[in-house]
């Protein structure tokens, strides 16, 4: 019997907690790395819950599959039963394991390219915070070696009950007259927006469907993405059109002119449908959130969902309803909610599909354009930098930030004036002016990213795309 310690073959392998998941190279996922983080998560927290079924499901990549075959074989050699649901976005796994009070592992990489790929953790109450990561990439615990991987049939129940969710909070005749596009591309969801649009009365146009893996990245909408939205609305008549990342938590929707909204500004729009009284939301969301003055209290985090989850708890002590939302759409809905006089339940972790509902519900008396062009005008452009070593990322923003003036000179910006900065997640750069330059190495990727916040589209987007074309060339500062 060859045994193997988890905590030595995580770290031998490389992989690392990013900012929601451990994430790495498909090569650095081998059948024993995933069953090494699999012990290691069910060690970690054995002795605070009891659980007998771990559920496990997977996007569209095509590694996906034996990772994932590999947990459940890891999951086996504990003693304990695996739930299967196949292809399936990772809040529907969530939700009904939670309802079913017991973990699970979601195999997806997100939105990274389909050479990476990830796993997501979720204890029976929920999404895991930073000090369960920790805990998992350090507990020892033995395990016998993976040489063979078990079939899986697929179990159904949890797409069933993610549609029963959200069709039983409105009437089936909400959508009736609206033209509702799907992009489905790759997502783990394809399967199911359909039929759930459907359900509510909308006639539904599926479109560019992929046997490829799409990285879609919610934060930074390829240009070629952004003209298909726009010829889209133009050719089929279109109110709305909806997508999401990789996993199915992430939404993109555009308005009835095909422009794809901020994430920021769909969470917004949904919280306030949802007369939710407090939020907390990454530092890097668009400012509207607090001149709307909509909102009870908000509070700022660093990016990730569990920088925001971890604010839930002290918000919902206080105050009687609280969500969160994040720049790239996910919403987090952190108190169980009342919508038409039935009662949602608390889902801390991101989803795609209530806030594209709820958005829907708000724009039946007018368009969805009217409803954002009645914010404060604040517009945020964001793109990032691929294959751009983290290390490079840390060494620039680390000298930025001692001397932020000298930094946009370099950029530059003669006459931009530093107001202050905010250091809470990468460099946050705010200037005089009023506009807004955050810059943040991904924790997913070698990537860094890059926000512009402006008073114009326009001049966020010159923002973003000049400075990118300058650090890109940066050998040092």
């Amino acid at each position: 019997m060859d045994l193997s310690l988890s905590s030595k073959v995580i770290k031998e392998s490389g992989i690392q907690f990013g900012t929601s998941g451990a994430r790495g190279l498909v090569t650095q996922f081998s059948s024993n790395v995933c069953a090494a983080f699999t012990h290691a998560f069910i060690a970690s927290i054995k002795n605070q819950f009891d659980f007998k079924q771990v559920a496990i499901a997977i996007d569209n990549r095509p590694s996906s599959s034996a990772m994932a075959q590999a947990c459940a074989k890891a999951v086996q050699q504990l003693g304990l039963d695996v739930i299967y649901y196949g292809v399936l976005p990772t809040p529907a796994l969530a939700y009904t394991s939670m309802q079913d009070n017991i973990p699970c592992i979601m195999v997806t990489g997100s939105h990274i390219p389909f050479d990476r790929n990830g796993l997501k953790f979720y204890r029976p109450d929920g999404e895991i915070s930073k000090a369960d990561e920790l805990g998992i990439l350090n507990t020892d615990t033995v395990f016998e070696s993976v040489t063979d991987l078990p079939e899986l049939s697929v179990n159904n129940r949890a797409a069933v009950q993610y549609i029963e969710r959200y069709t039983s909070l409105f009437d089936s005749q909400m959508l009736i007259g609206k033209r509702i596009g799907i992009y489905e591309h790759s997502s783990a969801g394809r399967d199911l927006y359909v039929s759930l649009f459907e359900a509510l009365g909308a006639e539904v146009i599926a479109l560019e469907r992929s046997d490829k893996f799409v990285p879609i990245d919610t934060e930074a909408v390829a240009d070629i993405d952004i003209e298909r939205a726009k010829r889209w609305s133009q050719e089929y008549d279109f109110d709305f059109i909806f997508s999401t990342d990789g996993d199915g938590d992430r939404p993109l929707v555009a308005d009835e002119q095909g422009n794809w909204l901020r994430g920021d500004v769909l969470g917004l729009l949904c919280a306030h449908a949802m007369d939710i009284e407090v939020l907390a939301v990454p530092v890097s969301c668009n400012t509207v959130i607090e001149s709307c003055k909509l909102f009870k209290y908000i509070t700022r985090t660093k990016i990730g969902s569990p920088y925001v989850i971890a604010e839930f708890e002290n918000l919902s002590q206080c105050y009687r309803s609280v969500a969160g939302f994040e720049a790239n759409g996910g919403f987090l809905l952190g108190s169980d909610v009342e919508i038409n006089g039935s009662l949602i339940k608390a889902l801390p972790t991101r989803d795609a599909v209530l806030p594209a509902l709820m958005l829907l519900s708000a724009a039946k008396q007018q368009s969805i354009s009217s409803l954002v062009n009645n914010l404060p005008q604040r517009f945020t452009f964001s793109d990032r930098i691929q294959n751009f070593a983290t290390e490079k990322s840390i060494a620039i923003l680390a000298k930025a930030k001692q001397q932020p003036d000298i930094f946009l000179q370099q950029l530059g910006f003669d006459n931009f004036k530093v107001e202050c900065i905010d250091e809470t997640d990468g460099l946050r750069i705010i200037l005089v002016s009023g506009d807004i330059i955050h810059f943040r190495p991904s924790g997913n990727a070698p990537e860094l990213r890059c926000y512009a916040e402006s008073t114009s589209m326009d001049n966020a987007r010159y923002l973003v795309r000049i400075i990118l074309n300058k650090v890109k060339f940066f050998n040092e500062l």
